[in-house]
């Protein structure tokens, strides 16, 4: 799904009918397939009376929303692109508001041992030499440019790699699904995973390196630069988004038991 709509709400007014405030959020892919969504804009209309309009993408085509001004605000997962992004003065400033783990996942007979492996970096070098099914999203993502990163630090250049080596293009459910049909290995986060339905002959063989820390944060749309675009209800939003209300529901989403996300927005 490319994004998801709320639909606008008529409400009544002092005898006339209005529509409810709408906010045009891009999001990654990975937020969207880890389900979180389901719990939180149901909550964030309820609570604040904000329909919330989800852009669904990956991370750069998210910050790419930003800079042309197409979106209010944005929440993504990584650092370096969105530390540039408020450089570059397109957005106002970054708020961390919540963070999860990404894993490898692979065939459940693990071929390279990636299972066995010491740290991240080792279980790449594992995937590296074997030379395993690998696939790659390939879209610009958080997660693909964390998977690039990692590969770079275990002394690999995924531009040299072979036909072993895919570059799906595509968000993290549907690469997923490409990696069961396929027994490969793949770069994950743990939401997207959890909530993955079609896992065959999957499974999580790898986690817990620091390196794979995966911090999402919301980035407001700079008016300034922008100046159709709802700067007051991005900070409504925001405001919703590091409360407490916000940190009960996303401490509290689990799956099979797992909690998904860890609410770490800190107070201003």
């Amino acid at each position: 799904m490319i994004a998801r709509v709320f639909a606008l709400v008529s409400a009544v007014f002092l005898g006339t009918a209005t529509l409810a405030d709408e906010i045009r959020l891009a999001v990654t892919t990975s937020f969207e397939n880890s389900g979180l969504a389901d719990v939180l804009l149901p909550a964030i209309k309820e609570d604040i009376d904000l329909d919330v309009q989800l852009l669904v993408v990956g991370t750069g085509q998210a910050l790419r929303l930003g800079r042309a001004g197409d979106v209010d605000a944005i929440l993504v997962h990584s650092r370096a692109a969105e530390e540039a992004f408020v450089a570059e003065k397109h957005g106002t400033y970054r708020r961390e508001i919540m963070y999860n783990d990404f894993v490898l996942i692979g065939p459940k007979d693990d071929p390279a041992g990636v299972g066995k492996a010491g740290s991240v970096a080792e279980a790449l070098k594992r995937i590296g030499v074997t030379k395993p099914a690998f696939v790659s999203r390939g879209d610009d993502s958080g997660t693909h440019k964390k998977e690039i990163a990692l590969w770079r630090a275990a002394d690999f250049d995924p531009e040299t790699f072979a036909a072993w080596y895919r570059e799906v293009g595509a968000g993290m459910g549907a690469s997923l699904n490409t990696a069961a049909g396929l027994d490969a290995y793949i770069l994950a986060d743990r939401a997207s995973w959890l909530n993955f339905g079609n896992k065959a002959n999957l499974a999580l063989l790898y986690a817990g390196d620091a390196a794979l820390f995966n911090q999402y944060a919301f980035l407001a749309v700079n008016p300034e630069k922008h100046p159709h675009v709802q700067n007051d209800l991005a900070v409504t939003l925001e405001a919703w988004l590091t409360s407490p209300r916000a940190a009960e529901l996303i401490n509290g989403y689990t799956i099979n038991g797992e909690t998904l996300f860890t609410f770490n927005a800190k107070p201003e």
